[in-house]
Formats: C-alpha cells, structure tokens, sequence
C-alpha cells in the first residue's frame, strides 16, 4: 500500500540483503519511522513491545528474526535457541508459531547453505501473505456489495471495523481492510467507522492508513458502536482476527466479542477476515486460546502529541489505581455472519472452514 504515494510494505530487507527493516508502529500516527533489526533479540523486542503488531505481521517478523539468527549463527542449537526467543513474545497470535514451524521444516532439510534456505523461505511466506490479503479483498467485496444492495439509498455503505487488520497488521493489503480497499478502488462509496481500539490505539493506524488511501472514514471511541448500529448507521462489521479455533470462533482484539453481539441484537452482519495461517486446527473452540495479559501500565497512561509537537506519555488515572489488560477476547462462531479467507467465504464453523480446507477434513 501507499505512504505519501510512494508504494511501503510493512517488513523488507534492508540494502545489504540480509539486516530486516520494519515501520516502527509506536511511532505512528505521529512520525512514520523505519527501524533496521540486526539480531534476533532485536526482531523479538519489536514483536513484545508492538513496533510491529497483527498475527500476520508477527509471524513475518518472526521468520525474519530467525533469519538474523542463522546469519550469525546457523548450529542446530543457534536456531533452537533463536526459536524459544521468538516464541515467547506474545502467546495469542497464531502466525508466530505457525511461521517459526515453516522456517524450521525448511531448515531440517538442509545442513549446508542454511542461510540462503532461510531468508528464501522467510521470503516466501512474506510474499504468500501479501497474496492471500489480495485474495482476501477479492473474496471480502463480496459482503459489502450485499450490504450495498441491501440499502434503499445511493448513501455510502457504513463498515464498522475494530483494531488495526489493515496492510501494517500484515506484510501487505491488510485483512479486514483489504476489501475497503478494493471495493474504493472500484467505485464501491464505502465510509468506514474507524474504533479507538484502546489502550494501544490501533484505530489510530487505521485512520492513518485509510487517509493515506483516501478512504472515508470517521473515528469513533471504542462503545460508540453499539449506538450507531442501533440507530442504523452501520451496514457491515469486518474485523480480522489473531486466532480462529477449528469450530469458527475467532479470537481478537478485546472489545471485539462486544461489537459481535451487537450486530447480533441489530441485525448487522458481522464478518471476520483471516489467512489459513490464522487457523488453529489444534484447538477445538476459543475458550482454548491464550489470552495475553498485557501490562496495566498501558490502561493507565495515555499517548499523544502535546500542543509544543512532542510526542508525549500522560497519566490518565490516580496513580495507585488499578488496572486490568487483557489485549484480546473471543468471539463466538455463532455470532459471526462468516469468515473470509484467500480461499472464499464460508460459515463459521467446522463444516464451513472444511468447505474451504478439504485436506483438513482428512486430516481430523
């Protein structure tokens, strides 16, 4: 996608073909700053502390980050040490593991030149992840045209959207964004209502890469949504997700469960964008999945621009107030209209996502 009309990915290798570049999202909306990781400890402080955020995104770091660590050392024991590194960043996105499997499938196959094997390979899924969020869009047009047909206006179609799953959740295209994107670029008059998604502000991205596209959209706090769909302001919900468990349920960003529930009660579809990457055929349901509990730090404090310019961290509480975090909740299959993937869309359940993935259906 588009940074001041200048084509961006979200994670590149640097000009010496082998250091690994990122956009620094803590920085964002802000300043737009890029990063050059050198060491695998390096690529794991950016997946902990969020320089880099959304699964597909953290599985593309990941590989990258074990890229770095077969550069500087390729021994059977580098890599698994390199491997418990990256693993033990953040626990809820399903890609992590799932990349460092691939790159470690890759790596046993071959004893000599594992360098070359594994940015090859880091590579190629980079670049699988790029298609299968354009495929996504393809397939995710599909609701919004319904909705458009739905509406007895020429009004703009209204999606409501939650966290950030545009292309800086991804390497590329974005998930839940992805077919924004693709039904503006086709005409389609979408207007999107654009959720804080706090404490981290990942509507914040949202906006900063809607604007950049010049998509319509308004930010809105997070509990606002429940009002606009009771009052007929929302024609779609498209959220992505971190996790979908073999049943349908989709884990992702907190706050997501309570926009599903409300499109529920208004008659609003609710539909969850996600690469196969993103499914856990290893847990049965969502009540399965980690939840990661992030610091209470970041619920106290809030971040923005001071009228000097600076960008600035404020207390927003008492200082001895408590606080809770956890960064994600689940929603369940039966609340979700149905979940697009690069393959189509299908319902949420386990007979819906075997439509798609007849080999798993084999394999369960």
């Amino acid at each position: 996608m588009r940074v001041n009309g200048r084509h961006h990915r979200s994670i590149w290798l640097a000009d010496d073909g082998w250091s690994v570049e990122i956009i620094d999202q803590t920085r964002l909306p802000f300043e737009f700053v890029t990063v050059r990781l050198t060491t695998v400890e390096a690529a794991a402080e950016a997946i902990r502390t969020m320089r880099v955020r959304g699964a597909p995104l953290i599985g593309a770091t990941a590989a990258y980050g074990l890229c770095l660590a077969v550069h500087e050392d390729d021994s059977d024991e580098a890599i698994r040490a390199a491997d418990a590194t990256l693993r033990a960043t953040r626990p809820t996105a399903v890609n992590l593991g799932w990349a460092l499997d691939q790159m470690a499938a890759a790596l046993a196959q071959q004893l000599n030149d594992r360098v070359q094997v594994a940015y090859a390979r880091a590579a190629q899924l980079c670049n699988n992840d790029v298609a299968s969020c354009q495929a996504i869009g393809l397939h995710g047009v599909e609701p919004i045209q319904a909705a458009r047909a739905r509406k007895a206006t020429e009004e703009p179609i209204n999606i409501l959207t939650h966290c950030n799953a545009g292309w800086l959740a991804t390497v590329d295209w974005g998930t839940a964004l992805a077919p924004i994107y693709l039904a503006h670029d086709e005409g389609l008059p979408v207007h999107v209502w654009v959720d804080e998604t706090r404490p981290r502000g990942q509507g914040a991205l949202t906006a900063w890469e809607l604007g950049h596209h010049g998509v319509p959209y308004t930010l809105i706090v997070d509990n606002a949504g429940g009002h606009l769909m009771r009052t007929g302001m929302v024609d779609l919900c498209l959220t992505g997700a971190d996790r979908a468990t073999a049943n349908g349920d989709i884990c992702n960003k907190i706050g997501t469960y309570l926009k599903a529930l409300a499109a529920r009660d208004n008659s609003v579809p609710f539909y969850a964008a996600l690469p196969h990457s993103t499914i856990d055929w290893t847990i049965a349901e969502g009540r399965d999945v980690p939840i990661e509990e992030r610091d209470a730090e970041e619920v106290r404090m809030a971040r923005g621009m001071a009228a000097s310019g600076d960008v600035v961290e404020v207390r927003a509480v008492a200082e001895d107030c408590p606080a809770h975090n956890p960064a994600f909740d689940v929603t369940p299959a039966r609340l979700i209209s149905g979940l697009i993937t690069e393959r189509g869309v299908c319902a949420a359940s386990a007979e819906g996502l075997h439509s798609l993935y007849p080999e798993r259906a084999r394999n369960d």
